[in-house]
């Protein structure tokens, strides 16, 4: 790990840390709020996805105390096997659950009869529960690589966390990273491209859409699809070269790094999709400022958020 910059690690896990700590808990507490007056679909499966970020940060003191140390592992063994786990499951759940933020909102504006006989916060649990457990199992391969009788190394536990494998090792997790390459990368890809491609080409040939709410569908379907690009993308590249090479990159951590910069994008995208978020965030906000919040504006952007989801936005 020399050749891996400890200081960019660290700046890195400490800014995401500064500004996706208190943006998530933000929208945690808008969505709660939201959910516990009208859960909607979206709203449910939003709230997951901050739950996911939040737990991703929970863990983030762990990296930044391991890059604070020169990315040498001092901790149990255990402990980097479940910080490891975290960070990954935590990563893949929320690439599945804006996946199925798109196909909701696709659902919502090609078929709005199927919507609303759908429309049901049980199906949202039913498809978050999934998603949780999914990528659990997926990601359980950290344990079986790390611990496993005929797998195990002490070097790559006790000196670096999640490094230096061995050959043995290596022949288990690269086909593992390719699968995750295509099944928790660039499927959910696919399926948000062709969600919100399909849902801008939609709403622009409906002249009762204002052109404000094209604009939001716009930023909404943008900034999720950055989330990939930028996020999750390159870092489930590495898993693609890695198995080509039948090696494991070392300029994967810096890809790494763009992945952890994902808890501090996704309350862009809750801003775009959910109006509710907008509304919500502002009590906070102007009670910490010591302002006084305008109820009247915020009656009338609840009624405008209430069309905009009618209308499958």
């Amino acid at each position: 790990m020399e050749d891996v910059s400890t200081r960019l690690i660290l700046s890195v896990y400490i800014i995401t840390f500064l500004l996706g700590l208190p943006a998530n808990l933000l929208a945690l507490y808008s969505f709660s709020v939201k959910i516990h007056k009208k859960p909607t679909p979206t709203d449910i499966l939003l709230l997951n996805l901050t739950v996911s970020d939040l737990v991703f940060l929970l863990f983030l003191p762990l990296k930044m105390y391991e890059a604070a140390n020169c990315m040498k592992w001092e901790l149990p063994g255990l402990l980097c096997s479940t910080t490891s786990y975290v960070f990954f499951s935590t990563i893949y759940t929320s690439s599945l659950l804006l996946m199925t933020v798109s196909l909701v909102r696709y659902i919502g504006v090609a078929f709005p009869i199927t919507y609303h006989q759908l429309h049901k916060p049980f199906y949202a649990l039913v498809a978050s529960t999934i998603i949780w457990l999914f990528s659990a199992a997926q990601c359980s391969i950290v344990f079986i690589v790390q611990h496993s009788p005929g797998l195990s190394s002490e070097n790559a536990t006790n000196e670096i966390c999640y490094e230096n494998f061995t050959i043995k090792q290596l022949n288990v997790l690269l086909p593992v990273r390719l699968e995750f390459f295509f099944t928790l990368c660039l499927v959910p890809l696919v399926v948000c491209i062709f969600c919100y491609l399909r849902c801008i080409r939609i709403l622009y040939t409906r002249p009762r859409i204002s052109y404000g709410q094209k604009r939001k569908a716009i930023g909404m379907a943008l900034g999720t699809l950055a989330v990939f690009l930028v996020c999750v993308l390159p870092y489930n590249i590495s898993h693609l070269i890695g198995y080509c090479t039948g090696t494991s990159p070392s300029w994967r951590y810096y890809t790494l790094l763009l992945s952890t910069l994902n808890t501090c994008l996704d309350p862009i995208i809750f801003y775009f999709s959910s109006p509710e978020f907008r509304i919500t965030s502002k009590l906070p906000i102007c009670k910490m400022l010591g302002l006084k919040p305008d109820s009247s504006g915020l009656r009338n952007e609840s009624s405008n958020a209430d069309l905009s989801i009618e209308n499958g936005l």
